[in-house]
């Protein structure tokens, strides 16, 4: 199983990233992260930097074809940046349209709902984006982790890192791994 990390250059939480990523490595898991830029990825823990992370490919140079899943870690400047990148929008939305499963935490549902894809949708997300979900036609709801499986893919997500022990073992679950 091959699973797409993706975030913007800067501002991702640290926690999203790392706990996703060591659950699918551990399951098996190849795992690989995409950016928007080549370089690194610089993490936060809040609003305080924290680690950097290499990038192993961009969304310039690799396609949904590439992955069996997509995962997208939150904070708040992370999922911000991706949304206002028209690559890594349409990179996003390539997962839908080829029925691949995809992960989203926190705040990452923007980028869902930039890419046109959470209409009709069952989704939780960090509270303050239940208004954003909502007018882009998803029903939002306030569990550690919710799955939709709608067509034309399986749809993970969950509202804060406090709830990333269930948002992985969901992860896993949904992957087959």
């Amino acid at each position: 199983m091959r699973v797409a990390f993706l975030m913007a250059p800067a501002g991702v939480e640290q926690a999203e990233l790392t706990e996703p990523w060591q659950a699918v490595g551990d399951a098996g898991g190849d795992r690989v992260l995409v950016s928007t830029a080549p370089g690194e990825v610089q993490a936060f823990d809040g609003l305080d930097k924290a680690d950097t992370f290499p990038v192993d490919t961009t969304v310039s140079e690799s396609g949904a074809d590439d992955y069996d899943a997509l995962v997208l870690p939150g904070g708040v400047a992370n999922p911000d940046a991706l949304r206002m990148d028209p690559k890594a929008v349409s990179f996003v939305k390539d997962f839908f349209d080829a029925g691949k499963p995809v992960a989203a935490i926190c705040h990452a549902p923007w980028t869902l709902i930039e890419a046109d894809v959470v209409q009709g949708r069952t989704m939780t997300s960090w509270p303050s984006l239940r208004t954003d979900l909502g007018n882009a036609g998803a029903t939002w709801v306030d569990d550690q982790v919710m799955v939709d499986t709608s067509a034309p893919s399986t749809l993970i997500t969950s509202r804060k890192p406090a709830d990333l022990d269930a948002f992985c073992a969901t992860l896993l679950k949904e992957l087959g791994i």
